[in-house]
């Protein structure tokens, strides 16, 4: 039995597995299985209250668990499925209440990483999956980081380093509006220019149909301070984040838990002044604001 046959004999049983995508590593369970979703929030320790994303291996799978699929969802999915993209939409019978936390919206994507999508081919159904991770710590984005954090309790399948590296953008879409919930890689301007319709209006606005709505999220053990300057401290750790919002993205949780290991006291992120109006860098400040501690950047 190879690896990705083994995560869907677990799955089948009501067990969870770590998934790679290029976003995070997720931790999954299929959606027709109660034991399995449980077992999602017990291992996370997540409150029910934090809804789950359903990943699918393409639209065909997306559009039964939705009431309606409207042509802007086409569209959009079109444009960057598979990709960092979770639509929200008024969901079906066929998505539990406990996947939603009871709202009756689901958030739905299609992950752009090979093992990923074969895994939910041939587990034949969708699969819901937040980041491997303890509820609000640093999220995963290699094998070695799900294992860190779960030992041999979780079966983790290896897709190597997240592409991606932070989650999802997350969107709700309705007649001449989208609301972006959770800003990503997808950037509002990247879905301007797609839409290129100025009746459409798009407006970022945090809701709890969006996982990742705390004030404070992603966070590693160690006090981590935004800053402009570096610090000459030497009890600090601290990360230059690098001029392009793609590489920082990428680098970010892995640079958050290599420095959480260190035997500094802090950590410090610096940051330029100008990432704070660039659309591009929505996704990675959003992380790291809810990561830090204490805030001499904003």
């Amino acid at each position: 039995m190879n690896e990705i046959d083994k995560a869907v004999t677990l799955l089948k049983s009501g067990e969870v597995v770590g998934m790679p995508t290029e976003t995070v590593y997720g931790l999954a369970g299929a959606i027709d299985s109660d034991t399995g979703i449980h077992k999602i929030f017990s291992t996370k320790e997540r409150p029910f209250f934090d809804p789950l994303i359903v990943h699918v291996a393409d639209a065909q799978m997306a559009i039964p668990l939705v009431k309606k699929w409207p042509d802007l969802a086409q569209k959009l999915v079109e444009a960057f499925w598979p990709g960092p993209l979770t639509i929200v939409l008024p969901k079906s019978n066929k998505v539990s209440d406990l996947i939603t936390s009871g709202l009756d919206s689901v958030g739905l994507r299609c992950p752009k990483h090979p093992v990923a999508l074969e895994l939910i081919k041939k587990a034949a159904v969708a699969l819901a999956a937040p980041s491997a991770n303890k509820f609000t710590k640093t999220s995963p984005t290699t094998k070695e980081h799900v294992e860190g954090e779960f030992g041999d309790k979780v079966f983790v399948l290896d897709g190597g380093a997240c592409e991606v590296g932070i989650e999802s953008t997350v969107l709700g879409i309705f007649e001449n509006e989208i609301k972006i919930y959770r800003p990503g890689m997808i950037s509002k301007e990247d879905i301007k220019k797609l839409l290129a319709d100025d009746s459409i209006k798009i407006e970022y606005v945090e809701s709890p149909v969006a996982p990742g709505q705390l004030e404070h999220h992603y966070m590693p053990n160690k006090p981590v301070v935004l800053a402009k300057e570096e610090s000459h401290e030497s009890s600090v750790s601290q990360w230059i984040v690098p001029s392009d919002p793609v590489v920082a993205s990428r680098e970010l949780y892995a640079k958050l838990r290599e420095m959480d290991q260190e035997t500094s006291e802090k950590i410090y992120i610096v940051l330029k002044d100008e990432f704070k109006v660039q659309d591009h860098w929505k996704g990675f400040l959003n992380r790291v604001s809810k990561a830090k501690s204490v805030d001499h950047y904003f």
